[in-house]
């Protein structure tokens, strides 16, 4: 039977068990769209931009574990897909993008709305291609959606030129595709776990340290087992929070600049560091020369290109992070190593992470959220609120957080949150977001209303572009260049003290909830956060944006200063400020001498 390549489109996604599509029309995608119009069992899904679009995909994926699919035209659509795509790929997000493309009789000559979307993506993505044959469609899309899932999972590209979208041709869909040159690891080497087994049996001070693609992998039972049989502490990267409940006594915390004194200083002490899932990427090492330098380096990940790449190590694995586990499970014993135990969980009592102010804090409304939401997926954005969000927030199986960890994309939470939502719908979903990057993609409130979507929406406001804000005021002297959300032409110049005097916020994040249908409210007391929360949970039509207004100036700590190793950490803002005037002092001394 011949069909046209649009119709074999829509029976290829029916094939994957695609039921949600993202997608934005355009001329060059029009047949795609014609052809799924009136289907049922594919929901297409209209975002309002397609960067929110594909952050939503993204959450989809992330928090069902299934494969997220866009759709966009040609030119800007397929454009304003690639923060999106580089978001996801360095995050090992499976997504397949189908973009439209001019006729292939056009392509090269600058047509109207052509760009080499391939050759744009391709260093962003896992893989890319454009498809020139209508013979060659089906096996294309099949071929997706392997690539996409499998081994180290990933975003693909897929480019439909227009005349491929409306040729005819065979309406078969393959089950399987043979990929010249493309072999997932599926196997774990035995010989190499067993050296990292009797590496561990050998250490007085081990450490887990568990990345991402422990929760990839599905694997958070499986380490939970493994820490608990061997007794060793567990520290995780940002993107490994929740694969160990936070909660658990043997998880000590975040590694990295902004992570616990705990987890910091285990691996900087420890004798054997166990690592799982992890790039050992530069927001988590610190200073590579003194990273876990007198420590034996087990690392197990399934991406070959990741193992010594930024820090070598000792037993290099290439294996899933499941598999791995699993067959570690089978080896396991448990280690003599109290005393190490005892002092690891000495430094997480003694030097906890807590904001030990009174008022409106990050720390008390995210302690709010781990009370009121008991099952939920949240997510985050970039910068301040992530921190916070990654320090207090109560992660494990039944509390997940999806965030950007890679790249960190402003604007990812608020459309992730509207994925997360249609592949959850019985969960509920918390945004947790700064003031800045809410801005970036608010026009997803729209989204979400009309999918009548009941997302609880937190945004700390301090009027800053935080993150930026805090390097500015602990290591450029306080000069807050371009980071004030506040600032209007009127302001004085080289203004960095805010007060009273400040002009009001813009916009008003309460007015702009109502002006879709949304329900607005403003915190400024810390009596009324769990109110807040309260309602917002309870509804169940509309997405609620709750706005906390914090303190302006209020900082993530602890820190590790650019270019200092982990255990080289700041506790205290005030601890900094009093060795900034001891220097100024030593300065002034010298001068007079």
């Amino acid at each position: 039977m011949k069909i046209t390549g649009a119709e074999l489109f829509v029976k290829a996604l029916r094939k994957e068990r695609v039921d949600t599509i993202f997608a934005y029309p355009g001329g060059q995608a029009i047949d795609l769209f014609n052809a799924l119009y009136g289907v049922e069992d594919i929901r297409v899904i209209l975002p309002r931009h397609e960067q929110g679009l594909i952050h939503a995909a993204d959450g989809y994926a992330r928090s069902t574990g299934r494969v997220g699919v866009c759709l966009v035209t040609s030119g800007p659509g397929a454009t304003n897909l690639v923060t999106g795509i580089a978001t996801a790929n360095y995050d090992c997000v499976p997504l397949v993008c189908f973009m439209g493309q001019v006729p292939t009789g056009l392509i090269g000559n600058d047509a109207f709305q052509e760009v080499d979307i391939v050759g744009i993506t391709r260093s962003i993505c896992k893989y890319a291609v454009t498809v020139r044959r209508r013979e060659d469609l089906a096996g294309t899309i099949k071929k997706a959606f392997i690539i996409a899932q499998t081994g180290k999972p990933g975003v693909v590209v897929v480019d439909l030129p227009k005349d491929i979208q409306r040729e005819c041709g065979s309406d078969i869909y393959p089950n399987s595709v043979e990929i010249r040159g493309y072999k997932p690891c599926v196997s774990v080497h035995t010989g190499q776990l067993k050296r990292a087994m009797e590496l561990l049996y050998s250490a007085k001070r081990p450490v887990f340290l568990v990345g991402g693609g422990v929760n990839i992998g599905r694997a958070g039972v499986e380490m939970q087992k493994l820490a608990e049989i061997t007794g060793a502490p567990v520290v995780t990267t940002i993107m490994g929070k929740g694969a160990v409940p936070a909660s658990h006594a043997l998880y000590a915390g975040n590694i990295g600049i902004h992570g616990s004194y705990a987890a910091n200083t285990a691996v900087g002490r420890c004798d054997v560091l166990f690592s799982i899932g992890t790039r050992f990427n530069d927001r988590i090492t610190g200073k590579t020369g003194q990273f876990a330098n007198g420590a034996s380096i087990v690392h197990i990940d399934i991406d070959a290109a990741s193992i010594s790449r930024n820090i070598a190590v000792d037993i290099p694995i290439v294996a899933d992070a499941k598999a791995a586990i699993t067959a570690l499970l089978e080896m396991a014993e448990p280690l003599d190593i109290e005393e190490w135990r005892g002092q690891v969980s000495a430094w997480k009592k003694r030097y906890p992470i807590t904001m030990k102010k009174k008022g409106l804090t990050p720390e008390k409304i995210i302690h709010a959220i781990n009370r009121i939401f008991g099952r939920a997926v949240i997510t985050t954005d970039v910068g301040q609120n992530q921190l916070w969000a990654t320090q207090f927030l109560d992660l494990g199986a039944e509390r997940r957080m999806l965030t950007s960890g890679g790249l960190g994309t402003m604007g990812y939470g608020f459309p992730a949150a509207i994925g997360a939502k249609l592949g959850n719908p019985g969960t509920d979903v918390v945004v947790i977001t700064g003031d800045g990057g809410m801005q970036m993609n608010s026009q997803e409130m729209a989204t979400a209303v009309v999918y009548e979507l009941p997302i609880t929406v937190c945004i700390l406001n301090n009027g800053y572009l935080g993150n930026v804000r805090q390097w500015q005021e602990m290591f450029y002297d306080r000069r807050y260049s371009s980071t004030c959300m506040r600032w209007r032409k009127s302001c004085e110049a080289g203004c960095n003290k805010p007060g009273k005097k400040c002009p009001a916020y813009t916009p008003d994040f309460v007015k702009l909830a109502e002006s879709y249908g949304a329900r607005g409210i403003r915190v400024t007391d810390e009596k009324d956060i769990d109110r807040a929360l309260e309602e917002a949970k309870s509804r169940r039509d509309v997405p609620t944006v709750i706005e906390f207004i914090i303190a302006r100036e209020e900082n993530v700590m602890p820190i590790v200063p650019p270019g200092n190793a982990l255990e080289d950490m700041i506790l205290e803002v005030e601890e900094e400020r009093a060795q900034q005037r001891k220097r100024a002092g030593k300065s002034i001394m010298v001068e007079r001498e």
